[in-house]
């Protein structure tokens, strides 16, 4: 049974409207993650989800009953904001445990509850300390541990990381997946942030816009993504997107006088249409300016991420990222060869932004994998 159903779901404030018809299915035990830029509608829809903004029109179901007119304690929710929003005169077991004693929960009850829970979040020695002697991570556990300590059907997460430090942000980001693996609550998070997507999701929602650009697991939005939006929002760097048209030789051509092979179905089926070519950085070869079939291009710069190199080249003063493994052999105003594998061809259309099926010179909308 699906656990949490959106259909139609559209949000306005007075003539403006910022959620555009969303149609979702989350299964029983999903960890699904929202992601788009800040302003999208991932919040506002996080919010209609748990009852704190008002649906204008749409349905919303969880648990197969609809609870559009149900009131934020009636949904089954437990959400886990931004702002830790701690009680700051009440102990880690104070504010784990609140809940259950507004609940009128037996003293003893509510207190072998509140060692469980925080035993489970490794917060067991802290539980007579104050919000104010916790670091960051330790504060955004207790509020985990008020919203566990419910039992709640649904977590909802609003970008809850996004206050940390790099090195807690990992850290924490351990801890949801393991503590959604123990507990198999279906699960939304929200956030603008990647990395935090493409390790939690068991699927992806990109958003832009008030609208739902792809869904689809992590990986396969990020190798096969829907429209020019998605393509150019997931990956570091992003992909590499050119505007230009098929010729009748089947070769891309950009900014005049560049050119880049395409795959024998596209090639034949797109001749002569404008459109937008992606490739991600990984899949370029960089190589002497004399390679047969490359681009002729300049380095500008060279980021070292430590794992590896990002190649910020110059291609007739567009910016265009190479990623490598090496490239101590590189200089900045050094001209070099970019060569694009055929396959490699991401194919959008230029008027809607959807990814083009090659084979068929037609929009291929990917909404679920």
């Amino acid at each position: 049974m699906t656990e949490i159903a959106m259909r139609k779901v559209r949000k306005s404030y007075g003539r403006t409207e910022i959620v555009h018809g969303v149609d979702l299915e989350i299964r029983q035990g999903e960890f699904i993650v929202v992601l788009g830029p800040s302003g999208c509608g991932k919040s506002t829809l996080l919010r209609m989800v748990a009852g704190l903004e008002e649906i204008t029109s749409g349905e919303i179901a969880i648990g197969g009953t609809v609870v559009n007119r149900l009131e934020p304690r009636q949904r089954g929710c437990a959400m886990v904001f931004q702002n830790y929003a701690l009680y700051p005169h009440m102990t880690v077991a104070g504010n784990i445990g609140y809940a259950l004693k507004v609940a009128r929960v037996p003293k003893a009850e509510r207190q072998a509850r509140v060692l469980k829970v925080a035993t489970s979040l490794g917060l067991e020695t802290m539980l007579d300390r104050k919000p104010a002697a916790l670091s960051g991570g330790q504060r955004q556990r207790v509020a985990m541990g008020r919203a566990m300590i419910r039992e709640p059907k649904v977590f909802l997460f609003d970008e809850p990381l996004s206050n940390l430090d790099a090195r807690l942000r990992v850290q924490m980001r351990a801890e949801i997946r393991r503590l959604h693996q123990r507990l198999g609550t279906t699960s939304i998070f929200v956030t603008h942030d990647q990395v935090e997507a493409m390790t939690l999701a068991d699927r992806l929602v990109v958003m832009n816009q008030g609208r739902v650009e792809q869904v689809g697991t992590p990986s396969a939005v990020f190798t096969t993504p829907a429209t020019r939006f998605v393509a150019g929002f997931i990956g570091s760097p992003p992909m590499n997107l050119l505007d230009g048209e098929v010729e009748a030789d089947g070769a891309f051509v950009f900014a005049g006088r560049h050119r880049i092979a395409l795959a024998g179905s596209a090639s034949q089926a797109l001749r002569g249409q404008k459109l937008t070519l992606g490739v991600r950085p990984e899949a370029i070869a960089i190589g002497p300016p004399d390679t047969p079939g490359s681009l002729q291009a300049t380095v500008d710069f060279v980021e070292d991420l430590g794992t590896g190199r990002i190649v910020q080249t110059d291609l007739d003063g567009m910016p265009f990222a190479v990623a490598i493994a090496d490239a101590r052999s590189l200089s900045p105003g050094q001209p070099v060869g970019l060569s694009v594998p055929p396959d490699a061809a991401h194919l959008f259309s230029r008027e809607s932004g959807l990814r083009l099926d090659g084979a068929t010179a037609e929009p291929a909308r990917i909404l679920a994998a």
